[in-house]
C-alpha cells in the first residue's frame, strides 16, 4: 500500500474519472504510478504528456533502446516497480526472458551492440553520478558510434525522466500491481 492516499478507479469522480477513463482507453489500464498522483489529477495528464513525448515520440533512438535505458536507470536506483514494467516493455521487442533477466541483473554481461552498451553505461553513470564531469566522457564515444546530438539529448531525457519517476515511486511507496502486464505498447 502506498504511503499516501490514492483514489482508485471506482472512487474517481469528475476530472480524475475522465483522466482514468482516458488512460484505460489509451494504455489498457491504470498503473499505480498514475494512481499515486490522483490527489493532483492534472499532474497525471502532464506526466503522461511528458512520458509519451520521451518514450513514444519521434526519435533517432529506437523504442527498445529507450525502454532498455529505463531498465538500467531503474536498476541503478533499485526501483523494482519501474524495472519490472519496463523490462516487460523491452521483452515486447526482444522476446527473450533470459536476456531480460540478465538486463535486470547486470547489462554488462549481455551481448549488446557497442552503441547500446554505451547507452547503458551513460544511463548508469548519469544516474549514479549526476554531478560529475565524467558524464561528458560518454558523449564522444556515443558520437563515435554514430549517435547524433538529438539521439544523445533523447537518451538524456529518458535517463532524467526515469530518475524523476523512480523518486516518485520509491518515495511514496508505489507497489507493483498484481498483474503487471496488459499495457499497450
Amino acid at each position: 500500500m502506498a504511503f499516501i492516499e490514492t483514489i482508485q478507479e471506482g472512487d474517481a469522480e469528475g476530472r480524475l474519472k475522465e483522466i482514468y477513463d482516458e488512460l484505460i482507453s489509451k494504455r489498457g489500464k491504470i498503473a499505480e504510478v498514475h494512481k499515486i498522483q490522483s490527489l493532483n489529477p492534472e499532474s497525471i495528464v502532464n506526466h503522461m504528456d511528458l512520458y509519451m513525448t520521451i518514450m513514444f515520440g519521434k526519435s533517432p533512438l529506437k523504442r527498445v533502446q529507450r525502454e532498455m535505458i529505463a531498465v538500467v536507470v531503474s536498476k541503478a536506483n533499485n526501483c523494482e516497480y519501474c524495472q519490472v514494467h519496463h523490462a516487460e516493455a523491452v521483452n515486447h521487442y526482444w522476446k527473450d526472458d533470459e536476456k531480460i533477466k540478465q538486463l535486470r541483473q547486470d547489462y554488462n554481461d549481455l551481448d549488446l551492440s557497442l552503441g547500446d552498451k554505451l547507452l547503458c553505461d551513460y544511463a548508469w553513470e548519469l544516474t549514479k553520478n549526476p554531478g560529475n564531469e565524467t558524464e561528458l566522457s560518454f558523449l564522444n564515444p556515443l558520437k563515435e558510434q554514430g549517435l547524433t546530438d538529438r539521439a544523445i539529448l533523447d537518451a538524456t531525457l529518458v535517463i532524467a525522466y526515469f530518475n524523476f519517476v523512480n523518486r516518485i515511486v520509491l518515495s511514496l511507496g508505489v507497489r507493483l500491481e498484481e498483474n503487471v502486464g496488459g499495457y499497450k505498447y
